[in-house]
């Protein structure tokens, strides 16, 4: 299969080296942690901040020094750099092809930029709220300017501690009311030791989404509690539709706790900032010592700015080798979040009393969104470039790209353990733009374009904020974004575009090709691998990875998850030879010109191979997470559910295999049988389901094949038909036990001991035969091409091939008919329903 090139970007990376090669003569401005802001700037007396070091960049500029011809090289020593203000890097900073301006790592060096803060002197506290003295840890909170310093991360020894909260490890309860007219919550509330303090706060999960509610007041009745909410989050929560709190007594009420309360501290791990008395509560792990730790908060919300105008942008910057740790995100605590999608909070939202705007007739709601900070943050800037640096503890979002950005390059860098989206790219809509409208602007320097994002390991990100995303794309343009890898991921891998519209628009060519893509979903559902919207001429997803899925723990929809997702007004895209266990999609109100093909697990090993991390950058995939302990989600497979009984309703039958996540749902039906074949997963809860609507009907599950026979691992030929007819068969197994295992063994054997068999299933084009056992009985269902008869090929599977009849022959031995079937009659063919 011919690999998708991508010329574009390795023209970039040549140039880059080429850049770099010249640079070896560029002017050199040293940095260290232990340097002075008086010093030279030489490697002997280097400066102590960054911003210095720009700033002598900045005038050797400024006075045309001939020094710089060959660009500057400013150099970061071993150390961490703790920041009182972010790092500003402006037009006046930029360089050019010939003379760029590099901020780069020392050879073997890991210099950090910090915006956190190390929490010292803990010692072990008295008694507190029901815990044993010495179990809690207590330290002064810092202050600054007099006043204590507002954080919600707190991290020991690298590792993200817990802000304490009502439920224990990773369970949630459900809410059980939300009035709209109110804006009040009622919550189970029987644990009386819980006490309502300023400060407290509800996290809620509305289906692809979370909120953070700040709680005004909480009302005790009994074993519930009315929740009350401060504003503006009471009624931006209360008024808009989508996502919304999830009321139901069949799949569940949205999922909730409590946080931020010091009568919740009651776990290792948690930790409470006491405002009113200036302490930090810390309740450890196992084998964590305080009296030792590495204890990090965060104090700044953005690290690192870069930032011109539409007309002065900066341009040719690369920054190398560079850590940004512990940034700070605030806004929750000052104004609740509320979110729309990917992380984007809602300023303003309501439903219309009557639907419709000028870009879409049936639109029910409005809403205006503001975008969370990023440690990083580029607006107006061309040529920047991100290679092997480190994103990592991270409240927020870790790198924007933000508004006129074009021809940047992020390669090679690793973001990990990251509040929000590792990476955003793109307007998703000025907050001052309603969010549904297409964003087309006069001056197209405000479209992020051209920028390139390859070879990145994006690892436990969303994790504070699960709703945003590994890579998230607005409106963007020739954007791509390839050979990536993400994992451990709350919500979605990528997403790309935004307003939720078939119009043309800002959004065109962009490329999403040979990422790898795994363990996604981990807390929220409507999820996928890949995810779109709206129109985008000229785009494609081609040639990526996809797989396992984590298992959402409270879903209203368990079903509603996928490995590919080109949702509202998606249009213009190409979706072709993308590896996925299963054809698990959704193509929800697409546009026109959508093409879908081969996108299966049958696509070649070549496509997994080489997706994903390249040399020289292979070395971050030892910085992978994955929890092993979270279950997930069971793929898709060939699978078959048989009622046997009366008063059968196809349609009420299908409508139950789609709420329950089957794909292609085919009936099949002799006598009182009825078969439902398809890919499922959750065999035995679809089965339940069928049996609250048909409580006398007998229901048999035929959910692992004992033997299975496919064409693409099996023949020579191993190009697949786009389109199977399934035959479906059934017979029993003789009674005598003895003989019954004799059968299974020989089908165990049979691919090495008779090899004759399966050549003649590839001599007869079958793509797929397998045998399932439930109890005595067998389930034969064989796969041809469709428009094909089974009559036409099933004969080949004998031609000149003698072995083939002896091993028919010999399987008689072992088979009978089922209940109902006429004297000497073994194999019965169930009739497919033609309505399906």
């Amino acid at each position: 299969m011919k690999t998708y090139t991508h010329n574009s970007y390795r023209l970039i990376i040549v140039l880059l080296f080429i850049i770099i090669s010249f640079s070896c003569h560029a002017i050199e401005i040293w940095v260290s942690s232990k340097g002075n802001d008086y010093n030279s700037g030489t490697k002997e007396n280097p400066l102590a901040t960054l911003n210095m070091a720009l700033r002598k960049a900045r005038d050797l500029r400024r006075l045309k020094d001939p020094l710089v011809e060959n660009g500057i090289r400013i150099i970061l020593m071993d150390g961490v750099f703790y920041l009182d203000e972010p790092v500003f890097i402006r037009p006046e900073d930029s360089g050019t092809t010939e003379s760029p301006t590099i901020i780069e790592a020392y050879d073997n060096a890991k210099p950090i930029l910090s915006g956190g803060l190390q929490v010292e002197n803990w010692k072990k506290a008295d008694v507190l709220h029901g815990l044993k003295s010495g179990m809690l840890w207590v330290a002064n909170a810092p202050k600054k300017a007099g006043s204590i310093i507002d954080f919600r991360q707190l991290w020991v020894n690298g590792k993200k501690a817990v802000r304490a909260k009502s439920t224990s490890g990773d369970k949630m309860d459900r809410i059980l009311s939300w009035d709209k007219t109110s804006q009040t919550c009622w919550i189970p509330f029987n644990d009386k030791s819980v006490t309502f303090q300023p400060g407290m706060e509800m996290l809620i999960q509305q289906w692809w989404a979370i909120a953070n509610l700040r709680i005004k007041d909480i009302e005790v009745k009994g074993d519930s509690a009315k929740v009350y909410f401060e504003q503006p989050e009471s009624r931006i929560q209360s008024e808009h539709p989508w996502p919304a709190p999830w009321i139901s007594k069949k799949t569940g009420n949205s999922p909730f706790f409590l946080n931020n309360a010091i009568s919740l501290l009651d776990e290792p791990g948690e930790w409470y900032l006491d405002k009113e008395n200036s302490k930090i509560y810390y309740y450890p792990r196992e084998g964590e010592d305080l009296a030792s730790a590495k204890v990090m908060i965060p104090v700044l919300e953005s690290l690192l700015e870069i930032k011109g105008t539409i007309d002065a942008p900066v341009q040719h910057v690369y920054l190398k080798g560079i850590s940004f740790e512990y940034s700070n995100w605030l806004r929750p605590s000052q104004q609740g979040h509320v979110p729309l999608q990917a992380g984007m909070y809602m300023l303003d939202a309501y439903k219309l009393k009557t639907p419709g705007t000028p870009d879409k007739a049936g639109l029910e709601n409005q809403a205006w969104i503001g975008r969370p900070r990023a440690s990083v943050t580029v607006n107006y800037a061309n040529h920047i470039q991100f290679q092997e640096c480190a994103f990592q503890h991270l409240s927020s979002t870790g790198l924007d790209l933000y508004k006129g950005t074009n021809n940047n390059l992020v390669q090679g860098n690793l973001f990990k353990d990251i509040g929000g989206s590792a990476i955003n790219l793109g307007v998703f809509s000025d907050e001052a733009f309603e969010t549904h409208l297409p964003y087309n602007p006069k001056d197209e320097r405000e479209i992020c374009t051209n920028e390139t994002i390859v070879d990145n390991l994006i690892t436990d990100v969303a994790n504070e904020d699960w709703g945003t995303v590994g890579i998230s794309a607005g409106f963007v343009k020739n954007i791509t974004i390839t050979h990536n890898e993400i994992s451990d991921v709350s919500y979605t891998g990528i997403g790309l575009g935004w307003g939720w519209t078939k119009t043309k628009n800002a959004m065109m060519g962009n490329k999403v090709v040979a990422n790898k893509i795994h363990h996604y979903g981990k807390r929220l559902y409507d999820t996928a691998g890949i995810y779109t919207l709206s129109a985008q001429p000229g785009s494609s997803i081609e040639e990526n990875y996809v797989y396992d899925i984590y298992q959402s723990p409270y879903p209203h929809d368990p079903y509603h998850w996928f490995y590919l997702y080109t949702d509202e007004g998606s249009s213009y895209f190409s979706v072709k030879n993308n590896w996925v266990p299963a054809e698990k999609f959704l193509q929800n109100a697409n546009g026109p010109d959508n093409v879908w093909q081969n996108n299966n697990a049958f696509v070649g090993e070549t496509i997994k191979q080489n997706a994903g991390i390249r040399e020289p950058y292979q070395y971050l995939e030892k910085e992978v997470v994955v929890d092993a302990n979270w279950t997930l989600q069971e793929i898709p497979h060939f699978a078959a559910v048989e009622l046997v009984g009366k008063g059968f309703d196809e349609a009420k039958i299908t409508a139950i295999a789609k709420a329950n996540g089957v794909i292609d749902t085919q009936l099949y039906q002799w006598k009182n049988h009825m078969v439902l074949y398809g890919k499922l997963n959750h065999i035995e809860h679809l089965k339940s389901q069928l049996a609250l609507e048909y409580p006398k009907a007998e229901i048999k599950t035929y959910n692992t094949p004992v033997y299975n026979f496919s064409k693409f691992e099996r023949c020579e030929n191993l190009e697949l038909a786009s389109e199977w007819e399934h035959i479906v068969l059934t017979a029993n197994l003789v009674e005598d036990v003895k003989l019954q295992q004799e059968y299974l063994d020989y089908h165990k054997t049979q691919f090495e001991a008779w090899p004759e068999v399966a050549q003649g299933f590839c001599n007869a084009d079958f793509q797929q035969l397998q045998v399932f056992k439930n109890e005595r009985q067998l389930m034969l269902i064989i796969s041809i091409p469709k428009g094909k008869s089974l009559d036409e090929l099933n004969p080949k599977t004998t031609e000149n091939n003698p072995r083939a009849n002896d091993w028919n022959a010999l399987m008689k031995k072992y088979q009978t008919g089922i209940k109902g079937t006429k004297r000497n009659e073994t194999w019965v063919f169930l009739n497919k329903l033609d309505s399906n």
